[in-house]
């Protein structure tokens, strides 16, 4: 997100970096793995528990980088022909419905966690990795997109009681093409991808007329 809240924005560039890092890495891990089976016949035998691990931990990530960036899914096709006050409330109530689910989520994770440790599980690979070392960091994710999804549900409801439901609409409110359009262009010029030079069609050759 370009011009939004400085925490916010870092934020997000941190969990967008350890995003990338983790499919690095994995990507790297895989890279190994198809060599040694190809130049050597031999197998690393975790790159599919890897992945595993990857994809969830990874999923947790986006979870709060799809919250931060109001990149959730929302069904919107009636929401923009409502009135204001009552668009003001639905964006309210995706909030609290956010933020119900993601808490709802960490705490059945904590509990996945609490059996895992009480039985001592590993996963039914030949590296047996007990399961609560990649289930704990499973959790942390899921705790942080938890804390964001409160604090966001926290700033709603004190918005909304205070009156300032323009200031809601603008933080809630489902995203339009314009504004992903906007992001995108923003983002392309910060990454110097855009040249400023106008672009130019070249012209016609142009040709004398010689006598016959």
């Amino acid at each position: 997100m370009t011009g939004g809240n400085p925490m916010k924005d870092t934020l997000e560039r941190w969990l967008g970096t350890v995003f990338g890092l983790i499919f690095v890495a994995l990507s790297l891990v895989v890279a190994v793995e198809t060599a040694l089976r190809k130049l050597f016949n031999i197998s690393l035998q975790g790159a599919d528990e890897l992945g595993g691990y990857a994809l969830a931990v990874g999923a947790t990530i986006a979870f709060s980088l799809a919250l931060l960036g109001r990149n959730h899914i929302r069904v919107d096709v009636v929401h923009e022909h409502l009135p204001r006050p009552l668009q003001t409330v639905l964006n309210w109530l995706s909030a609290l419905s956010m933020a119900g689910f993601a808490a709802l989520m960490a705490w059945l994770a904590w509990y996945v966690i609490q059996d895992s440790r009480a039985y001592q599980s590993v996963s039914q690979t030949p590296w047996a990795t007990p399961l609560v070392y990649p289930q704990t960091a499973w959790l942390i994710g899921l705790i942080l997109f938890g804390a964001l999804a409160v604090g966001v549900a926290a700033v709603a409801t004190w918005q909304l009681l205070s009156g300032r439901s323009e200031a809601l609409n603008a933080m809630l409110h489902p995203r339009s093409t314009r504004e992903e359009l906007k992001e995108e262009l923003d983002d392309l010029q910060q990454r110097g991808t855009a040249s400023d030079a106008p672009l130019t069609t070249p012209s016609a050759p142009t040709t004398k007329a010689g006598a016959a």
